[in-house]
């Protein structure tokens, strides 16, 4: 029980902080909201998504891949906080009390996971618009493949930022790496059709199978909607898998950083 009071304190303290922080809620949801729009209305007369059934417009295949955004964008606002509390000097505050690293790493995670996964349930409701009509196993699966989503990328976040000195060093860094592999998964654009250079890395990227798995729930009983991407039981298999990778991944780097 004792272990479990930082990782609770620290899913709090984001909590707390994102509320009285109500610019991360524009920066993480409405930024997201305007690309959809603009790209997917700007896209949809001439932009036809290979490997879709006829009939699936742009701004409904785009639609899954904003989810991803806003889960990528909070997971970026929420683990700059850890850039932040190293230069206030909490963070070193928190590395001399007598619990393990892992308990700081998942309080700091579920704390971002949970404000990524509120705010892309949010976004769930404007799915009717695109034509997309949820049954309640539809929202049940997508809430939990969000939540695995969101883990890995704020894990993979908090690797970054627990190297990072500087905020600007950090943004640096995450653009570099996480718009790319939001980019390279099947969000805004299929992998069918794509060069095949392009088709390999989607291949490789975990970030594709995450992305598969939010397409498949939402087109629950439908597999035909959701285009052609892999199974929804692989692409499970593989993003927990990378969920974990970059948790034991995230943890080793704060031990490293303490030592």
């Amino acid at each position: 029980m004792l272990t479990l009071l930082p990782v609770i304190a620290l899913w709090r303290r984001e909590m707390v902080r994102f509320l009285r922080q109500r610019s991360r809620v524009t920066g993480a949801f409405a930024q997201p909201l305007v690309f959809w729009l603009l790209l997917g209305g700007g896209l949809n007369a001439s932009f036809r998504p290979a490997g879709t059934t006829p009939g699936t417009n742009y701004v409904e295949y785009f639609y899954p891949g904003t989810i991803a955004l806003v889960l990528l964008f909070t997971a970026i606002f929420a683990t700059i906080s850890t850039v932040e509390d190293r230069r206030a000097g909490f963070l070193q505050g928190v590395l001399v009390a007598p619990v393990p690293r892992w308990s700081i790493v998942l309080g700091q995670a579920l704390g971002g996971a949970s404000l990524a996964v509120l705010q892309g349930a949010l976004f769930l409701l404007l799915a009717p618009l695109v034509g997309i009509h949820l049954s309640v196993g539809a929202v049940l699966s997508t809430l939990f493949v969000m939540t695995i989503v969101s883990l890995a990328l704020t894990s993979l976040g908090l690797i970054i930022a627990w190297r990072m000195e500087s905020t600007q060093g950090f943004h640096a860094i995450m653009n570099l790496i996480l718009i790319p592999i939001w980019l390279l998964s099947g969000a805004f654009f299929p992998a069918t059709g794509a060069p095949a250079p392009l088709s390999w890395l989607m291949t490789i990227n975990p970030l594709t199978y995450g992305m598969a798995a939010l397409r498949r729930c939402l087109y629950l009983g439908n597999a035909t909607a959701a285009g052609a991407v892999p199974p929804l039981g692989a692409s499970l298999i593989i993003s927990i898998l990378f969920c974990t990778l970059a948790f034991y991944a995230a943890t080793r780097t704060a031990n490293a950083s303490a030592s």
